[in-house]
């Protein structure tokens, strides 16, 4: 049962009354009719491996209101993309964008000339040749996205994802999910409860007032992977191609948007899906590397807002930072407790001085190479340089597909 309290500056859709998922997708199907409704899904061909995607699949193979499902796959030679036709196949109406084949790394190598190609490849990567595709089909008006590693996936989590942005007399544009985090008898969601949540807290009490962090420190789970938007949203915002992939976004959508167009939603009682490792070792990935993408990425959105960072003044974000972190990690252990969860303070205290000190390692480097840009150009400025891109791209995977 979810509350009703409207906090922040964007506005809540609860869980109130555990509405029957087929009278919300009645709803959505009737929408559809008249602004079709697509889905993108970023996969590893690993993922097809596992038993969250499976399910995945059986769940959406119930969706009625679907006019188009965009898979972008990623780590998959010739032989695993055609495993992957058979895989989606029940599907019907999809089609895969394998960023591994010839055709689409030909269409990366183009990009490449103009510097418009994604530096990195990863998740954001992905995600971006998936809005590149759907924009070139022209087929859908609305798109949702999430993982293919949730676990605990039901049916429920798309209709209510995408309804805010597919009613025709809501104004929304943008649509952000939040859950609770646990599983097994744990709390979970340690990037958000030990680094996002009180670093805005911290970066406010420093840098003072902003919109932005207001904004960012509205979202019940900021880490959320799955959002629902429109399309015209995919032609404008300039997504990362790192960790900081769910902060750009929201932070894109602000720039181009009122914050009252953007909503959150309620959209699962319980989410379970893999967990990154810490990697105290390696600085280079698991929770390590995306704290410090996260951090560099709020530093460069608060930069161009005209806030200025010294080392001075990143060392009072760290220490105000860990402050806050401990204080919150004292309520986290309480209300785990009393519900019964799983909790250990030691743990979670050593994250909490890793993170501190990736804050200040990512402050650092944004100091030192302010030039850094890990972002994609929004798919608008591709189109003027390109301007046959898009027809290349369709062309492409509707050949990889046939």
């Amino acid at each position: 049962m979810g509350d009703f309290f409207q906090n922040g500056t964007v506005t809540t859709f609860h869980n109130l009354t555990d509405r029957p998922v087929e009278e919300l997708e009645r709803e959505l199907l009737n929408f559809s009719q008249s602004k079709p409704l697509g889905i993108i899904l970023p996969s590893l061909f690993s993922e097809l491996e596992g038993p969250a995607l499976k399910h995945i699949v059986s769940e959406l193979k119930k969706v009625p209101y679907l006019s188009q499902i965009v898979i972008g796959l990623d780590k998959a030679n010739a032989e695993q993309f055609a495993f992957a036709k058979e895989y989606f196949a029940e599907l019907g109406n999809v089609k895969i964008v394998w960023n591994d084949g010839p055709r689409m790394q030909a269409m990366t190598a183009k990009l490449k000339e103009q510097d418009l190609a994604p530096l990195e490849r990863g998740k954001g990567s992905n995600v971006w040749n998936c809005y590149g595709y759907v924009l070139a089909s022209d087929q859908v008006e609305a798109v949702a996205l999430h993982d293919c590693d949730v676990l605990t996936y039901d049916r429920s989590l798309l209709a209510r994802l995408i309804y805010p942005v597919a009613h025709p007399t809501f104004n929304f544009v943008f649509s952000k999910g939040y859950y609770p985090r646990y599983a097994d008898g744990k709390l979970n969601g340690r990037a958000s409860r030990l680094l996002v949540t009180p670093l805005l807290r911290a970066l406010k009490g420093v840098v003072g007032d902003d919109a932005l962090l207001d904004y960012l420190d509205s979202f019940r789970y900021p880490l959320a992977g799955e959002f629902a938007m429109d399309v015209h949203c995919l032609k404008e915002i300039r997504i990362p191609y790192d960790w900081g992939l769910e902060i750009g976004v929201m932070s894109e959508v602000l720039r181009n948007y009122s914050n009252r167009r953007i909503c959150q939603v309620d959209i699962a009682d319980v989410y379970d899906h893999k967990h990154q490792n810490v990697s105290f070792e390696d600085k280079t990935a698991g929770l390590s590397r995306m704290s410090q993408d996260i951090a560099k990425s709020l530093f460069r959105k608060l930069a161009v807002r005209g806030h200025e960072f010294s080392r001075s003044t990143l060392r009072t974000i760290r220490a105000k930072y860990y402050r806050t972190a401990l204080d919150q990690l004292e309520s986290y252990a309480f209300d785990a407790e009393m519900n019964g969860l799983r909790l250990d303070l030691h743990s979670e205290e050593k994250v909490i001085e890793l993170f501190a000190k990736n804050i200040m390692d990512a402050g650092v480097g944004f100091i030192d190479n302010p030039g850094e840009m890990p972002f994609m150009p929004n798919w608008n400025r591709v189109v003027s340089a390109c301007p046959t891109i898009l027809e290349e791209i369709k062309l492409a995977v509707e050949l990889d597909n046939a």
